[in-house]
């Protein structure tokens, strides 16, 4: 499927200089939407994935149907003060401050396989923090996937140390 003709590509948004990827135009067509959630789960198939990973809010849109597809949990990770029970957190490095993700400390059981599932990689720091808080409650980061990679922005050099893919790549 021509994904790339799918996406609908909005400049300047939400600043000056950037080309935002809308997927929603992917998530409105039926057949675009099953099609990148099997592409996604025929990468996981074989990597015996216990449970998937999803940072708010577009990775909750991809990755909690990709739970269902595959058979497995889903766990959504927040911004601060969205969760209501015990959490651990992650701040990390913005071009200008900081963020910060949370996740409820009883989300993974350790030595369970994760897939952390997200719409779309540029800089990978939302990845990378989500790695870390995975691994900071014993899981096993399994795989990082993407539907769409930013390649330019080279999130995927911080992301070296796991198995990355994306389905849709832009230059």
């Amino acid at each position: 499927m021509d994904f790339k003709s799918k996406i609908r590509s909005i400049l300047d948004f939400p600043k000056k200089g950037i080309n935002f990827r809308d997927i929603t135009t992917v998530l409105k067509d039926k057949e675009a939407f099953h099609e990148c959630i099997k592409q996604m789960a025929d990468h996981l198939r074989d990597k015996n994935i216990d449970i998937i990973v999803g940072p708010e809010a577009r990775g909750f849109l991809i990755g909690a149907p990709l739970a269902y597809e595959l058979g497995v949990g889903f766990v959504p990770v927040r911004k601060p003060g969205k969760l209501p029970s015990e959490i651990v957190s992650f701040e990390y490095e913005l071009e200008y401050g900081t963020d910060k993700l949370e996740m409820h400390k009883d989300a993974i059981e350790k030595g369970q396989r994760v897939a952390i599932i997200d719409d779309l990689l540029a800089t990978g720091g939302t990845a990378l923090s989500t790695c870390k808080m995975v691994e900071q409650l014993g899981g096993e980061v399994a795989s990082v996937g993407f539907f769409i990679e930013l390649e330019d922005i080279n999130g995927r050099k911080i992301l070296e140390d796991y198995d990355v893919f994306s389905i849709v790549k832009f230059s």
